[in-house]
């Protein structure tokens, strides 16, 4: 069995858990997102999502796991912020991600190029490496399917612009990507709770990722504050 598919049967009909935190929340600490990953990995995780190179680092240190990297990175010029360019995957590569996530949507890139330019030049330049496109509609997976990505994710489904409103998690995006594109779909964004995380696999997901409802307890408790004053 090649490196490729060894990494896709272990992360195959499992839980990812995303253990990311920003500068501005309270748990921003390399530490802290290695003990996170820890912890996930201990319940049962099969994948960590990862953002920043000495988190990824962090985390590898102390849990053996798939690690899907991302590298957010805001540039004034584009809304594209998951692994926006060449920087952040050459950086990404170099420390050897098992499988590194950028954003697949239809928006300019900071450096003004499309998505279908940006990732050919990726793809050129890593043939081998696996790739997952964070999409937010079926064109735009349809189109990270014919350029080469190896997993397509509904991570921005409801976050761009044309996608706003959509009932999260997206199972019916989930459903389309399964029966019509011949690659492994990750299901992204949304998954609150465990009906939700079977809802998705029902609807035809691979693979599935859950990050604020496990490893943002700020974002929980306020979700809980929420339902006091509703």
């Amino acid at each position: 069995m090649d490196i490729k598919n060894e990494i896709l049967n272990k992360i195959k009909g499992g839980l990812i858990v995303s253990c990311q935190a920003l500068k501005t929340e309270p748990l921003y600490d390399s530490y802290i997102m290695s003990k996170m990953a820890y912890a996930a990995m201990l319940g049962g995780a099969v994948g960590i999502r990862a953002n920043t190179i000495v988190d990824i680092l962090a985390i590898r240190e102390r849990v053996d796991l798939p690690i899907i990297g991302i590298i957010k990175e805001e540039y004034p010029d584009s809304d594209v912020y998951i692994t926006p360019t060449m920087k952040e995957v050459d950086a990404l590569v170099e420390i050897g991600c098992d499988i590194i996530a950028t954003d697949a949507t239809n928006r300019t890139r900071p450096d003004g190029k499309s998505f279908e330019e940006f990732f050919k030049e990726v793809r050129a330049k890593y043939p081998d490496q696996l790739f997952m496109a964070d999409t937010s509609c079926f064109e735009e997976g349809k189109l990270a399917a014919e350029l080469g990505f190896d997993l397509i994710g509904t991570t921005m489904a409801g976050y761009t612009p044309y996608t706003k409103g959509r009932k999260l998690p997206d199972c019916e995006l989930i459903e389309r990507y399964s029966s019509e594109l011949d690659k492994p779909i990750i299901a992204e964004g949304g998954i609150w709770c465990p009906d939700d995380l079977k809802a998705v696999y029902k609807a035809g997901a691979f693979s599935a990722v859950c990050g604020t409802a496990i490893t943002r307890p700020m974002d929980i408790t306020k979700r809980f504050v929420k339902a006091l004053e509703d």
